[in-house]
């Protein structure tokens, strides 16, 4: 089976797929109308180490998915590879971060009518089964708005040292059931339902790296959609040989004072003072001084981080509703 589309550029984009260059006569296109339900949104950067197995294993998915690669001006040849082996890649002049790039996928998803999004890590793989078993999960639990797969590191045997601090205890308490709510789980590997999506919006401006994920998730429960870890499934998140420095962790302790004064509850006065207290805190537990003159700096955010909360508690915040783009024209 197949559907005309019929446009005016040169190359046509249906869905998902860019086409050859017009041969056809009145600029007409076919495209295969077995659409897929799921459309995989991998930001990159320098990520040739990576990306050739991270695309192999969305294409070996027992599940049919389209792949959006946004890149975010890697100088080590990423997109040329990508581009040579027919995947889409958007070229992003400059690093957007994760959550900008990101937002530039999930707003295709929405207008392409995808079910789900399925944001990767350019440095994560899937398994064959990994989307057919969430997507199944979200079939029996529509309340989630977020699942993951049970992340592994790079051996694939262990579970990813942060997946297992975030989300290890939740699994032990509640060892029978299929979907674990999680408070946390990073978005190395998140699927996201096209409802969430609708009611959640994209990720906020407030963060340009890290801290992005947990923002989003206080946003999605503070909409009625809960995140959850799916146990059957698995997945690779492949960061050996990049432990985190001191200052690494230092600066991640910092940035999760401005995710929890972010969230969309209220209250958020009284949490920027109590996360004024946590940093004095964790500056004397490490014997730094960085938490310490980060206080200074969240103070000053504090306007700013209020306009984007605002306007996170909006619906389809930080996208452009398609229902609401079609009626404006």
């Amino acid at each position: 089976m197949y559907k005309s589309c019929k446009v005016n550029k040169n190359i046509a984009l249906c869905r998902n797929k860019v086409y050859a260059r017009d041969r056809m006569a009145e600029n007409t296109y076919i495209c295969d109308a077995m659409d897929a339900e799921i459309l995989v949104i991998i930001v990159t950067f320098n990520g040739m180490e990576w990306v050739e197995r991270c695309i192999a294993s969305v294409r070996s998915s027992g599940v049919e998915a389209d792949i959006l690669v946004l890149d975010n001006g890697s100088t080590d040849g990423t997109p040329e590879w990508l581009e040579r082996h027919g995947v889409e890649v958007i070229r992003n002049a400059t690093n957007l971060g994760f959550g900008a790039a990101n937002n530039i996928g999930l707003q295709r998803a929405l207008a392409e009518g995808y079910s789900y999004a399925y944001l990767l890590n350019q440095d994560a793989w899937v398994m064959p089964d990994t989307f057919g078993l969430l997507t199944d999960a979200f079939e029996k639990n529509p309340r989630f708005g977020i699942l993951s797969p049970v992340q592994y590191d790079g051996g694939g045997k262990k579970m990813d040292r942060l997946f297992s601090k975030h989300c290890r205890r939740a699994l032990r308490s509640d060892p029978t059931s299929a979907v674990v709510e999680v408070p946390f789980v990073m978005a190395a590997h998140w699927m996201i339902s096209r409802s969430c999506l609708l009611r959640t919006g994209g990720f906020s401006p407030a963060f340009s790296h890290y801290g992005e994920d947990e923002n989003y998730i206080h946003r999605a429960k503070w909409f009625g959609f809960p995140c959850g870890v799916v146990r059957a499934a698995g997945a690779v998140h492949d960061r050996a040989g990049r432990p985190a420095t001191h200052e690494r962790r230092m600066f991640y302790k910092c940035n999760g004072s401005v995710a929890r004064v972010s969230r969309p509850e209220g209250g958020a006065f009284f949490r920027l003072l109590w996360e004024t207290v946590r940093l004095v805190g964790t500056a004397a537990v490490n014997f730094d001084k960085t938490p310490l003159r980060f206080i200074g700096t969240l103070w000053r955010r504090y306007p700013e981080l209020m306009k984007f909360r605002r306007k996170s508690r909006r619906p389809c915040a930080f996208l452009n509703d398609p229902a609401k783009s079609r009626k404006g024209r």
